[in-house]
């Protein structure tokens, strides 16, 4: 395609993603804008079946919207005890109205009442770059291994940080400074694969 992007839309409503987003692309010389810099658009449904589903289906749908180069991403906390539960359905795991604290506090009495003691988890990632005229142009995965921990700890990050140990380490997500997260966090795989393939594109 010969079109290159002058700038790029980040596909989310949710300030904390966005902030992170826009740390971990500051690799791309171009400039990063968030839905809050456009006038109201309506979300899209979830209707895929896969992280990579769900992360096209937004990235095209926002692209067409506002004819802009739109990345998206689905994201999602995986654990081995609830069969891989909440998945695609993290962010709307306990409702759609309710906050992460709830969906936090649910979660672990869900595992609390399972008969396993596996509290192994990963958050995956999925990003997708969709070009004005809604064609997927590049995706890129990344995932963070760790366990569940008993309890919510620390205020930095957001969603499930707060409940989630990465490998390695014996702090939360929410525990860790950013700078650390930024170094293993799924999203930070996942977005360090895309800067790659943006700059290849870009000629860069």
């Amino acid at each position: 395609m010969d079109n290159k992007p002058e700038r790029i839309l980040i596909a989310t409503s949710n300030t904390g993603k966005f902030r992170e987003y826009s740390d971990l692309l500051s690799g791309i010389p171009i400039p990063i804008i968030g839905l809050a810099n456009l006038p109201p658009l309506p979300e899209p449904d979830e209707t895929g079946s896969s992280f990579s589903e769900n992360a096209a289906l937004k990235a095209a749908r926002y692209a067409v919207l506002t004819g802009e180069w739109t990345m998206a991403d689905d994201s999602g906390l995986e654990v081995n005890a609830l069969n891989g539960a909440p998945g695609i359905h993290s962010a709307r795991f306990g409702g759609y109205g309710s906050d992460y604290r709830t969906k936090n506090e649910l979660l672990l009495d869900l595992i609390a009442r399972q008969e396993s003691d596996d509290r192994k988890a990963r958050f995956v990632c999925t990003i997708a770059v969709a070009s004005p005229d809604g064609v997927i142009v590049m995706e890129a995965q990344g995932e963070c291994r760790g366990v569940i921990a008993e309890s919510p700890r620390g205020i930095n990050g957001f969603g499930y940080d707060p409940i989630f140990i990465p490998n390695g380490f014996e702090q939360t997500f929410a525990e860790l400074r950013s700078e650390e997260k930024r170094e293993i966090s799924h999203r930070a795989r996942a977005s360090s694969e895309i800067i790659r393939k943006m700059l290849d594109f870009m000629g860069v």
